[in-house]
């Protein structure tokens, strides 16, 4: 059982990623590490982010986004939008540490504070106020020609797409090694319940709360009768053939990373091996996120008779 004395005598430490490019979080990210330091606390950033803000030489930098560069660290602190979240995201699953993402974006739906609570987060991470919670991610393997020529994994989705405009992508469907239905479209989004509420939700897929274990598969602009969001086990295989006479598509991993797919590859999609971490500091359901994030009109409601 550590001790008060050893507790005041350990070395903490805080990794700070931030979106250099938005002046907000320039502010945002001076103000976190000056509470931080005067805390107590150490905190790290990387060394091409350091050159873009006004920090003092006490703060230790790194050369690389690599999941060493979090060795010792018992946070990670995301300041930014969605992109800047899920860049943390992809920083932070191989080391486990969890992230706690602080939303200067529009939506931001896996960020756990928004920018006038910067006073909130830094006194929830020196009091150690807050708890962390495993957010499914998802594996996906590409084949050509029976060769695996590709493996990524996302947070909230894999999307394959067509690269014509003028042409649609013809697929196949495929769950648990069963054929499900064929069609021509724009895309196919393969999602985790996290990734409900990004590109699946705008493609028409239902809200998945993150507590539900599942995995999502939601046609884009499909040319069908039944083109239908799919909704399978956690423990289901996924797959999106794309047909040999279509024009090549391409894959997206969290809108952040693609790779081209020649006509005829196969794209699999399974439960990821390794979740995400994220710190939260309320409370709150995820009604009330959902509520929230979307301005949704609840005026009227009066609640369950007592």
């Amino acid at each position: 059982m550590t001790t008060n004395t050893e507790r005041s005598a350990e070395r903490r430490t805080v990794f700070l990623l931030a979106h250099t490019g938005r002046p907000a979080a320039v502010r945002s990210a001076e103000l976190v590490v000056q509470g931080l330091l005067r805390d107590g606390l150490h905190v790290r950033v990387l060394a091409a982010e350091a050159a873009d803000l006004p920090l003092p030489s006490a703060v230790e930098t790194v050369p690389e986004a690599t999941s060493g560069a979090l060795n010792g660290c018992e946070l990670l602190i995301v300041l930014g939008g969605d992109g800047t979240l899920l860049r943390g995201a992809a920083f932070a699953r191989t080391s486990g540490v969890p992230m706690l993402g602080v939303n200067l974006g529009r939506v931001g739906f896996l960020a756990e504070a928004e920018r006038d609570d910067l006073d909130k987060v830094v006194d929830r991470v020196v009091t150690r106020a807050y708890e962390v919670e495993e957010r499914m991610t998802i594996d996906v393997l590409v084949h050509s020609n029976g060769d695996v020529v590709h493996r990524d994994w996302a947070l909230n989705e894999a999307a394959v797409q067509k690269v014509s405009p003028e042409r649609m992508l013809e697929v196949v469907l495929e769950i648990d090694g069963r054929p499900v239905t064929g069609f021509g479209c724009d895309g196919i989004v393969c999602a985790t319940p996290t990734g409900s509420t990004a590109y699946a939700f705008s493609a028409g897929g239902p809200v998945v709360w993150p507590e539900v274990e599942a995995l999502l598969m939601v046609p884009i602009s499909a040319h069908a009768l039944f083109a239908k969001p799919l909704v399978t086990s956690p423990k289901s295989v996924l797959a999106v053939e794309v047909q040999p006479h279509t024009p090549h598509g391409v894959l997206w991993c969290d809108g952040r990373r693609t790779v081209e797919l020649p006509a005829g590859a196969r794209v699999e999609v399974r439960r990821g091996a390794v979740p995400v971490r994220l710190a939260r500091l309320h409370q709150a359901s995820f009604t009330d996120r959902l509520v929230a994030k979307f301005a949704l009109p609840v005026a009227g409601w009066r609640g369950a008779p007592h």
